[in-house]
């Protein structure tokens, strides 16, 4: 492992090309694109981290899924309201730096708020996502 520093220019990241994840429902894909999302991977195992930036416009819905890494979810602006126990379980609200930990395959879903959401994921290691299909 390298020792020396790594610089990481935000805007030198490429948005992720989502219609190349086998794992999310092409709707879902197609609809964030069309309404403008987007993800960042930001790092990608250097120095151990995985991180990735998402930013969701306003009353964007993530179906119920579950990730095969633990993860801390950290907003930056907007928010959302959270079902951290999955669809059935109570919501929580969360605005601009609040964060919420998920152990690995928990299952959850978020809905963003009237100002849409920015936040960051870090994880351990490179996840896969499992969506409920019921």
């Amino acid at each position: 492992m390298s020792t020396e520093p790594r610089v990481l220019i935000f805007d030198d990241i490429e948005w992720v090309d989502e219609s190349k994840n086998p794992n999310a429902p092409k709707e879902l894909i197609e609809k964030a694109k069309e309404l403008g999302a987007g993800r960042k991977h930001v790092a990608r195992g250097e120095g151990g981290f995985w991180c990735q930036y998402t930013t969701m416009p306003a009353g964007y819905h993530v179906p119920p899924h579950s990730h095969d890494q633990n993860e801390l979810l950290i907003v930056v602006s907007g928010g959302c309201e959270v079902w951290p126990s999955g669809a059935d379980g109570p919501s929580m609200e969360l605005g601009a730096k609040d964060s919420v930990i998920l152990a690995a395959n928990h299952e959850y879903s978020f809905t963003c708020g009237p100002d849409g959401m920015e936040f960051f994921v870090l994880r351990p290691g490179d996840a896969a996502a499992s969506f409920n299909q019921s």
